[in-house]
């Protein structure tokens, strides 16, 4: 396990929890960039990973789903790539790229049928310590699910960000734009109860700090993010 440094004259390893449509990714983004951290998309490794898989030929409904993919995981793994500066947006497979691809809604309807598998979240677990491990900006903040608890929970500043469903899935309905407005509720109704049966990203564990982004609006949520980061790290640098 590679260590999340937490030393005060290590690079700020900030880890944030939560459910679709609570806010994590956009205020993470923002206050990564204002704080001059990289950013890490945990959640667009298993989307990509999905998105591999039914390149692959890979029927993600079938009960063989494990041992058709765990083989392929090391393919995965050489192929895959993510921007970790906050100001720029972009995930590959190999030279494709799969930015908007993964987005979509029937992509996330796939996405818990690859998160499910243990020997998928702990090759993953690896791949995102190592990322978290190895940054060179002042800080980094990684947004995702179960960070808090597996993946980081050495991190000094671990979050967990949340908010009603309805305000969820209005925030989802948001940012999909053009699509169905039925299949976004749906798909959040769905991701919700399929992931519960994964992690627990509801309630935040000893030591995490809880966010309700309810009835804060995007300015609000990213300020209270870095107050936050500052109070438990006070060398963070100043803001952009």
């Amino acid at each position: 396990m590679s260590p999340i440094i937490g030393a005060s004259t290590a690079p700020i390893v900030v880890v944030i929890d939560g459910p679709a449509g609570s806010g994590k990714s956009s205020v993470s983004r923002e206050a990564a960039r204002r704080l001059g951290f990289e950013l890490l998309d945990t959640g667009a490794a298993y989307r990509a990973l999905a998105c591999f898989a039914m390149r692959m030929g890979i029927d993600l409904d079938a009960a063989d789903v494990p041992e058709q993919l765990v083989p392929k995981l090391d393919e995965f793994l050489e192929q895959y790539a993510i921007a970790l500066h906050p100001d720029e947006r972009w995930v590959r497979l190999g030279e494709d790229d799969i930015t908007e691809t993964i987005r979509s809604t029937e992509l996330s309807s796939k996405v818990s049928a690859v998160a499910r598998i243990p020997e998928v979240r702990a090759t993953l677990t690896e791949l995102f310590r190592t990322l978290l491990h190895d940054t060179a900006a002042p800080g980094i903040i990684a947004e995702g699910r179960d960070l808090t608890t597996v993946v980081a929970p050495d991190a000094p500043v671990r979050l967990l960000l949340t908010a009603d469903e309805a305000v969820r899935i209005q925030r989802r309905s948001s940012e999909k734009g053009g699509e169905a407005a039925q299949a976004v509720v749906a798909s959040v109704i769905e991701r919700d109860r399929k992931d519960r049966q994964v992690v627990d990203f509801l309630t935040p564990a000893e030591g995490v700090t809880l966010v309700d982004t309810t009835h804060l609006n995007f300015e609000e949520s990213v300020q209270r993010t870095i107050d936050l980061i500052r109070a438990a790290r006070p060398d963070a640098p100043e803001t952009i």
